[in-house]
């Protein structure tokens, strides 16, 4: 059993002022395998103080320095790269196949911001007029418990490019996962400031950070009505925001895909980390005239999508984060059964023999309309809406048809037709056939999914200002 008593303050692994202890439960069978001593408000502000000493200096630094510094913490979590995977699997219950891709992608974020800030003039001018970009100043970084590492390195490596200090609140069911990361960044040898990560509550930890006006932006990945929140108290002190706020993202299925490319396509966009992804392609939009071959497709593909062990590589779908969010996809899917959608696959309870832990049974509805709740709010599980459409313009309308905009896919054979569909969805990233990254480009919501976008030079420079000096 491990236990976390200290947070990572001005250089340092000190103790908690904080005194509260929660208990770190395994997801896989609810056991408890730590604990960990939450920060308090003093722990907070001895943060947030440390950061505004740093920053003094560290925002003065020139691209140069903060090269060289992200080069140091891309090299310090690369030498940690299993042990942060295994940390995702045994804490979080993530599948191992795909919590060492999500760790990469944390790791790969500092050489994808050192490589966007050569690419970034900071200064440029005309006449007599100078304009540049400065930091902002102390960015307070609130990530998710749904890809712990990814959320840290890419928020950290945004500000550092920008010459911000930070002070990192994760979510204290990431606690473990946490404490592997920040062992290992402490090993980049940075400047004392630069980093600080205190776990606690939102309402501790993540209030503080809200309202001091020692902090001057805030980045916060997580729910809507946190986001919210964030942005009415963040304006006493006219606080800098990105939010990213989570999604019920469309899949757009054209009448000429070819369904046994398509639809495992579809369905690891639905299920990916076992449905906990903001990015979730949990509606399938299909045209009413190929339902009954997509239902047969979908039935077939479904044995590739395997609930077990997340240690497994074959294992598919792991355990949901917590009993709060196993009951959470439980109570949506009575909902989608009562509300008159059909179950084509899963359903209620746990999956035969694996009653212990939190997992769930991967769930597809069909005879889904796009006014029910389980195709209107976030389950955060893996769950699957199939909503019929007439024509491609109906399509497009009920992908709309949504007050979040974060993600989208369109799949199809024609890439031209494909992607004059996806032109049309209100989404800030819209995939083509597969689920696809890109480290440069920007990441981010429409409508209720958030404001402000991450990733490369868009990442960074959500952490500037415009300074313009004129003579």
């Amino acid at each position: 059993m491990k236990a976390i008593t200290k947070h990572y303050i001005d250089g340092a692994f000190v103790e908690s002022h904080g005194t509260e202890v929660m208990d770190i439960v395994k997801p896989t069978n609810g056991r408890v395998i730590g604990r960990v001593t939450l920060a308090d408000e003093e722990d907070t502000k001895r943060a947030i103080a440390a950061a505004k000493n740093a920053f003094a200096c560290f925002g003065r630094s020139t691209k140069e320095e903060r090269t060289k510094i992200l080069r140091r913490l891309h090299e310090a979590a690369s030498a940690r790269i299993e042990d942060l995977t295994a940390a995702m699997v045994e804490e979080y219950g993530g599948v191992v196949q795909f919590a060492g891709l999500i760790v990469q992608s944390g790791i790969n974020a500092f050489q994808a911001a050192e490589q966007a800030l050569q690419e970034l003039p900071l200064t440029r001018s005309w006449g007599k007029t100078t304009v540049t970009l400065e930091p902002v100043g102390v960015a307070g970084l609130i990530t998710a418990w749904n890809a712990n590492a990814l959320f840290i390195c890419l928020k950290l490596a945004s500000a550092v490019a920008a010459g911000c200090t930070v002070v990192i609140k994760p979510s204290e069911l990431s606690s473990l996962q946490t404490q592997v990361l920040i062992e290992a960044l402490h090993e980049a040898n940075l400047p004392k400031g630069l980093l600080n990560v205190v776990t606690g509550r939102g309402n501790v930890v993540g209030a503080e950070l809200v309202r001091n006006p020692d902090v001057a932006k805030i980045s916060f990945t997580g729910s809507v009505g946190v986001g919210k929140s964030i942005m009415r108290d963040g304006a006493e002190t006219m606080k800098r925001v990105t939010l990213e706020l989570g999604g019920k993202s469309p899949t757009i299925l054209l009448d000429d895909a070819v369904l046994d490319q398509a639809i495992p396509s579809a369905l690891v966009m639905a299920f990916l980390n076992s449905g906990q992804a903001c990015a979730a392609g949990t509606r399938l939009l299909v045209p009413n005239s190929r339902l009954d071959q997509v239902k047969r497709a979908i039935v077939e593909s479904m044995s590739a999508f395997r609930v077990g062990d997340p240690a497994d590589p074959k294992t598919a779908i792991g355990p949901m984060v917590s009993q709060k969010q196993y009951e959470q996809v439980q109570s949506y899917i009575r909902k989608g059964i009562a509300e008159g959608a059909q179950v084509l696959v899963g359903g209620e309870g746990h999956p035969q023999g694996f009653e212990s832990g939190y997992f769930v049974k991967p769930t597809v509805f069909v005879n889904v309309k796009n006014d029910m709740t389980i195709a209107r709010e976030e389950i955060f599980g893996p769950v699957l809406s199939v909503i019929t459409y007439d024509s491609e313009d109906d399509a497009i309308r009920i992908a709309n048809d949504s007050q979040y905009g974060l993600h989208a896919a369109v799949l199809g054979t024609d890439l031209g037709r494909a992607r004059r569909v996806a032109s049309q969805i209100r989404a800030g990233r819209v995939v083509i056939n597969n689920m696809t990254d890109d480290p440069r480009a920007p990441w981010g919501g429409f409508k209720y999914s958030g404001v402000g976008r991450e990733y490369g030079r868009y990442g960074i420079e959500a952490f500037l200002e415009t300074r313009a000096i004129l003579a």
